[in-house]
C-alpha cells in the first residue's frame, strides 16, 4: 500500500488512526489492532504489529477469499443436444439428417483408426445407457485382444434395441425420429471394435420403427455410407436388422445372441463372454441403442466436450423418459446429474396437482427400487447418486406416482409382469417370481401377517445374485424398495383386513377360521 507524503514524513494522529482502520483484521480473527493503541505509535510500528498475524495480512489483499460457487446441473442448451429431432421437427431421412450434422466428416473419423475412437469414448466418460452403466470405451476395447488381426473369424457389433422395460421408450424415439444417428453410430462403433457387420436386434412390437430404420439403412447403402468401402474409407461394414418376438428376457445380451442364432431366448452362462464367443461363436459386443447413437457426436466434438456435462464418473447427456402423474409426459435429453425435481418441473410441468401431491417415483424403469417423496426433493439423476439412495438409474425411465396411486397394487402388477417374462431356466427365478406374485396379490388385499413381510424380504434376498441373468434382481428390487419405504402401508392393510374379517388370516392367505369350517390346513399355517 502506498503511504501519503505526510504520513511518510513523520507520525501524526490522523494518519495513525487512518492506518489503524486499514490494519484491522478480518472478521473472525483473534487479533485486532485498536485505533487508540495505534494512535500513540508510529505508522510503521502499527504496520509491523498488524502484519504479525496472517489474518491481518489478508486484509490488504485486493480480492477477498470466498467459497467456490456450487456446481449445478441441468438446463441443457439446444446447441448441446445430440438428438435434435426428438420431437419430429424434420422427416427421418438422410437429407435432413445431414442438415442436422449427421454423417459429417465420418470418413475422417474412420481413418483415424480404432484406437483413436476408443480413446475418445474413454475420455468422454460414456457409460452404457442400457441400465448397467459399464464404461463403454472399456467394453468396446475387449474385442481388440492380442493378435486379434490374426483371427479369421467374422466380428460383430450387436445393438440391443429390444426395449421391453416398462416405462422405457427412449430407444424407440431414436429409431423412429433419428435413425441415421444409430446407423452412423453402428459404423463408428463397429470400426472401434474392428467388426465386420452390425445386427440391430429390434423388439417385435416395433413395427413402424423397424420400417423407418430399414429405410435409413437403405439410404446409407445407396449413398455408399455403409457396405463396401464405407464412406470411401476402405473399411467394409454391413448393417442388418433382426426382429425379435416380444420376449422381455431377450434384452439380456446372451439371450439376445441366442435369439439371433434362431434358438430359444435363454441366457448363457458366462464365461465365455460375448467378446470371445458371441454370435455364431464369433467375437461380439452387445451395446445399447443410445450408447451407439451418441458415439459419432462424441468423436466429432471431442470426448472432453461430452465429459463436461454431469458429475465425475457420471458424465454426458442422457435421454429421460418421464411418465405417470405429470402434466406433460415426455422423453427429453438432459444433462446427467440433474436434480429429479428440476427434471420433472422443467420438462413436464410438474407433478399433477403440485409437488405436495407426489407419493413416490420409480427413477430408472420398473426394475429399480421405488423412492418416496422425502428422497426425491434433492435426488440427483445419475448412476452413483441413485446407487447411494439404494436405487438405480437403469434406463432413466422416470415413473411418477401421486397420492392417488395404490403403491402396493402397482408393485404387485410388476411382480405379475416379471413372473410372466421369466424364461424358467433358473430355479430361483422361476419359482421365486411365482411366489412373489402370489404373495403380493395377497398383500394387495391385506391378506397376510406382518411376519410374512420379513419372509418376502428374505425371499428376494435369496433370489438376488443367484440367477444366470439379472431378471432375478429385476423382480426382487421393486419389492425390496416397497418394503423399505412403504412397510407401514402393508401393515395397515393387514390390520384393516383383520378388523373387517374378525381375525388375522393364516399364512398362505387362508381365513382365520379355516379349521372351524372343516378345511385341512397344514401345521404351521
Amino acid at each position: 500500500m502506498l503511504l501519503s507524503r505526510s504520513a511518510a514524513a513523520g507520525p501524526s494522529k490522523a494518519s495513525a488512526q487512518t492506518l489503524a482502520r486499514v490494519c484491522v483484521s478480518s472478521p473472525g480473527s483473534s487479533a485486532t489492532v485498536s485505533a487508540s493503541s495505534t494512535a500513540s505509535s508510529s505508522p510503521a510500528s502499527a504496520f509491523r504489529s498488524a502484519s504479525r498475524h496472517p489474518s491481518s495480512r489478508r486484509a490488504f489483499a485486493t480480492v477477498q477469499d470466498a467459497a467456490p460457487p456450487k456446481r449445478t446441473y441441468g438446463g441443457l442448451k439446444d446447441q448441446d443436444r445430440i438428438f435434435q429431432n426428438l420431437y419430429s421437427r424434420y422427416p427421418p431421412d438422410l437429407k435432413h439428417a445431414r442438415k442436422m450434422g449427421d454423417w459429417h466428416k465420418t470418413k475422417e473419423i474412420l481413418l483415424k483408426g480404432h484406437e483413436w475412437i476408443i480413446s475418445e469414448v474413454k475420455a468422454s466418460g460414456l457409460r452404457g445407457r442400457g441400465g448397467a452403466g459399464f464404461p463403454s470405451g472399456l467394453k468396446w476395447s475387449f474385442m481388440n485382444f492380442k493378435d486379434w488381426d490374426k483371427d479369421n473369424k467374422p466380428r460383430y457389433l450387436v445393438v440391443n434395441a429390444d426395449e421391453g422395460e416398462p416405462g422405457t421408450c427412449k430407444d424407440r424415439e431414436i429409431m423412429r425420429k433419428d435413425p441415421h444417428k444409430l446407423v452412423e453410430g453402428c459404423l463408428i462403433a463397429g470400426r472401434a471394435m474392428n467388426a465386420t457387420a452390425a445386427y440391430i436386434y429390434i423388439r417385435g412390437e416395433f413395427v413402424y420403427e423397424a420400417e423407418v430404420l430399414q429405410a435409413a439403412i437403405n439410404e446409407a447403402y445407396a449413398e455408399g455410407l455403409i457396405g463396401k468401402n464405407a464412406c470411401g474409407s476402405g473399411y467394409d461394414f454391413d448393417v442388418f436388422i433382426h426382429r425379435g418376438a416380444g420376449a422381455y428376457v431377450c434384452g439380456e445380451e446372451t439371450s439376445l445372441i441366442e435369439s439371433i442364432e434362431g434358438k430359444p431366448g435363454k441366457p448363457r452362462l458366462k464365461p465365455p463372454f460375448p467378446a470371445a464367443v458371441g454370435v455364431f461363436g464369433c467375437p461380439s459386443t452387445v451395446t445399447n441403442v443410445e450408447t451407439v447413437a451418441v458415439a459419432p457426436t462424441i468423436c466429432r466434438r471431442g470426448g472432453a466436450w461430452f465429459a463436461g456435462f454431469g458429475r465425475e464418473r457420471n458424465q454426458g447427456t442422457k435421454l429421460f423418459c418421464i411418465s405417470g402423474h405429470v402434466n406433460n409426459p415426455c422423453t427429453v435429453e438432459e444433462e446427467m446429474s440433474i436434480p429429479l425435481r428440476e427434471l420433472i418441473d422443467r420438462h413436464c410441468g410438474g407433478v399433477r396437482g403440485g409437488w405436495d401431491k407426489l407419493l413416490a417415483v420409480i427413477p430408472g424403469g420398473s426394475s429399480t427400487p421405488i423412492l418416496p417423496k422425502s428422497m426425491c426433493e434433492d435426488q440427483l439423476m445419475d448412476f452413483d447418486a441413485l446407487k447411494d439412495s439404494q436405487s438405480g438409474l437403469g434406463t432413466a425411465a422416470v415413473i411418477v406416482m401421486d397420492k392417488s396411486t395404490d403403491v402396493v397394487r402397482a408393485i404387485s402388477r410388476l411382480s405379475h409382469f416379471y413372473r410372466h417374462e421369466s424364461c424358467g431356466q433358473c430355479t430361483p427365478c422361476r419359482e421365486g417370481s411365482k411366489w412373489t406374485e402370489q404373495i403380493m396379490s395377497r398383500f394387495e388385499k391385506g391378506m397376510g401377517r406382518e411376519r410374512e413381510i420379513d419372509m418376502l424380504q428374505e425371499l428376494t434376498k435369496q433370489v438376488e445374485g443367484h440367477t444366470i441373468c439379472a431378471l432375478g434382481e429385476a423382480f426382487a428390487w421393486p419389492i425390496q424398495g416397497l418394503i423399505r419405504h412403504f412397510r407401514p402401508e402393508l401393515e395397515a392393510r393387514m390390520q384393516k383386513f383383520a378388523a373387517e374379517n374378525g381375525g388375522v388370516p393364516l399364512a398362505g392367505g387362508w381365513p382365520h377360521d379355516t379349521r372351524k369350517q372343516g378345511h385341512l390346513v397344514a401345521p404351521g399355517q
